[in-house]
This record gives structure tokens, C-alpha cells and sequence, in this order.
């Protein structure tokens, strides 16, 4: 079974109603996205907690084999190269941990939002789609969907009407433009309920994507009764 990874949490004022569970890029850990809350500036009401998880520290091929944090190996920036699925599994297993966690703590599934971003992206995207409970939405920042031909057979229905946040970089370098476009193409031949953001920036975060992705949230989490 797979183990539970460790977290960084905020806490709203009062017991929580709703989390989101957020996981952070390729050689990065949980704090990294832990100054992004009081920047998104949701409502206290909406008793918000944070989850930022830890990856596994494991190689990562196309950083020469060195060790860090990784949600799954990479070879290269290439879709016709093998990907690491059991990786990528491994990982997804983990988080859905995480998500019956929330459960426990008395957050109903479908006021968790999945969101990551670039590996973390990926690892939500592939999990989100494929999670047996219906989650609040998808936040997928500056990634793609790994094992995109596996979706068709391993979807779950209650991820049809999932709403998802799809937001990159139009000068991203490290993850390009087309790997995003490719997959939010895909998701919405598939009829999924995809909303595609472009800013012109590179492998990062910026002032206008943060504010659409607070109205992405209030839209998802909008209502916490």
C-alpha cells in the first residue's frame, strides 16, 4: 500500500469545508506554492485548507540520473519517448491517499480540488481523471497529460462533468506550449469541461493567471454549504 506522503498545511479560522490538495513541480517540495494562498485572497468563509505534499525524492533521468523530489521519472520532453508509468501510478496512488484523508477530516470529496503545477500537473490531471469520487475541479498549471492513450480505458465517469483549469506559458521552455495545447485538445474531444488559459510568460506563475485561478476556485468551491 502506498504510504502517505508528508504535507504542508494551512488551516482556515475555522474547521475546514473544503481543501486543496497541491502539488508542486519537478525538483521542488510543498513549500513552494505555500506563499501563493494569501495571495488568492478566497473568502474566509469559504474555510479553505491547504495541502502541499512532498514528493518522493527518486532519479530523474533527464537531470543526468541526479536524486530530488520527483512525482515520476522523465527522459526526455519527448511524447514519443516511454514514460514512467509505474511513476506516475505510484504517485496518483499516493494522493488519492490524501483525498480520503480530507475525507476523514470531514470534507466531502467534492470540495476537493486536485490542482499542481508542471510534473505535479501532470500527476493531477492523471489522477483526477481517473479518482472514483466526484472532486470539486482540476487545477493543472503550465503541464500535460501523461498516459493520455490509458484514458479512454482507466476514466471514471464521475470525472466527465469535472470542471478543469488549464493555464501555460506561452514562452515556457521547459514544458512547451504544444505538450499543453495537445492535451486540453484532447480532453475536450473527450467532452470534458476544460478551460484554457495562455499567458505570455515562461515555466512559472503570473499576476493574471493567479487572479483566474481564484475565480476558477470560487466558481468550484463557491458555494459551502
Amino acid at each position: 500500500m502506498a504510504a502517505l506522503l508528508e504535507t504542508v498545511e494551512t488551516e482556515p479560522a475555522t474547521k475546514a469545508t473544503a481543501s486543496i490538495v497541491w502539488l508542486h513541480g519537478l525538483g521542488a517540495d510543498g513549500h513552494d506554492f505555500e506563499s501563493l494562498v494569501p495571495e488568492l485572497r478566497l473568502p474566509k468563509d469559504l474555510s479553505v485548507r491547504f495541502v502541499f505534499p512532498h514528493a518522493d525524492v527518486r532519479r530523474v533521468t533527464i537531470n543526468g540520473g541526479y536524486p530530488m523530489r520527483a512525482w515520476y521519472d522523465i527522459l526526455a520532453l519527448d511524447r514519443s519517448m516511454p514514460q514512467d508509468a509505474q511513476g506516475i501510478r505510484e504517485s496518483a496512488a499516493q494522493v488519492r491517499l490524501l483525498i480520503a484523508r480530507e475525507k476523514e477530516r470531514g470534507v466531502r470529496e467534492d470540495r476537493v480540488v486536485l490542482a499542481g503545477f508542471s510534473q505535479g500537473g501532470a500527476i493531477a490531471l492523471y489522477e483526477g481523471l481517473r479518482h472514483p469520487g466526484r472532486l470539486a475541479g482540476i487545477l493543472a498549471l503550465s503541464t500535460y497529460l501523461p498516459l493520455d492513450d490509458t484514458l479512454a480505458a482507466e476514466a471514471h465517469p464521475s470525472s466527465a462533468a469535472l470542471p478543469i483549469f488549464m493555464a501555460h506559458g506561452t514562452l515556457d521552455p521547459t514544458v512547451p506550449l504544444s505538450m499543453g495545447e495537445a492535451s486540453q485538445r484532447l480532453l475536450r474531444a473527450r467532452g470534458h469541461d476544460v478551460l484554457w488559459k495562455t499567458y505570455p510568460m515562461g515555466h512559472s506563475l503570473c499576476k493574471d493567471e493567479i487572479e483566474d485561478i481564484r475565480i476558477f476556485l470560487l466558481r468550484v468551491l463557491g458555494d459551502p454549504a
